[in-house]
């Protein structure tokens, strides 16, 4: 809010509209449907000018995107522990994709693979090319799913042009409130980087030791009824979503 009266005003087309009363000017940016916005405060009178403050922002993150000699930041988004995660928590990370491939950064979608569901690699890899279909419209596949260890990953980067078209239609408020949540989404991630790590640790060294364990009840034949403490929730549950 400018607090002061009179100031010197800037009209959009940066013509000189001269000293006037804050009212005035404010009435004068509101006819035009733009925002008066005050540039040099320290100024006196201060200085303000007449734009649109959405437009403005948007062609301040552009030059700050070239400033750094047009490098994207990668960012990773994990669909989950395992292949079980739910189908709204795979929209929720999806979501959070593209307000990354929307900020300008490339993404990498992660899917994990807990014990027996290596071997129903299959459904992680469908479900990393469904997400990168719900991006298309501002995305492009950069690198198709690969492996590495127990996980597969795909990497999508932005389609700059669509991008820049959908921003260009946005809203000052719109921009804004999109900026304010992909800094608090960036922070979320911060803060469980360390977990995941931690957690990715525990987990490997539990499937190595509940694979070492199926191996070996399998070596035994001939020793009575089977064990129902033997059996693997995890090959169940995958049962359950092959349909067997």
């Amino acid at each position: 809010m400018i607090r002061i009266s009179p100031i010197r005003v800037i009209g959009p087309d940066n013509e000189q509209i001269g000293v006037i009363d804050t009212y005035e000017a404010q009435r004068m940016a509101q006819e035009q449907g733009l925002d008066l916005v005050e540039i040099q405060p320290d100024a006196r009178p201060p200085i303000c000018k007449i734009m649109d403050y959405g437009k403005y922002k948007y062609d301040q993150s552009k030059k700050q995107q070239k400033g750094k000699g047009g490098a994207l930041e990668m960012k990773e988004i994990r669909l989950g522990r395992s292949v079980k995660i739910g189908a709204n928590d795979v929209r929720i990370r999806i979501d959070q994709a593209r307000k990354f491939l929307m900020a300008g950064h490339k993404v990498q979608v992660t899917q994990r693979f807990r014990g027996r569901e290596m071997a129903h690699k299959e459904l992680g890899i469908d479900r990393l090319r469904e997400v990168a279909m719900s991006l298309e419209d501002i995305s492009k596949v950069e690198v198709p799913p690969r492996w590495a260890g127990r996980q597969a990953s795909i990497i999508i980067a932005p389609d700059r042009q669509r991008v820049e078209s959908i921003k260009a239609k946005m809203s000052r408020d719109q921009i804004l409130r999109e900026e304010e949540e992909l800094r608090r989404l960036e922070e979320e991630q911060a803060a469980e980087a360390a977990r995941e790590a931690e957690l990715d640790a525990q987990e490997d060294a539990e499937d190595q030791a509940e694979t070492e364990a199926q191996d070996g009840v399998g070596t035994k034949k001939g020793k009575g009824p089977a064990d129902s403490r033997a059996r693997n929730p995890v090959d169940d549950e995958i049962a359950n979503l092959l349909g067997e």
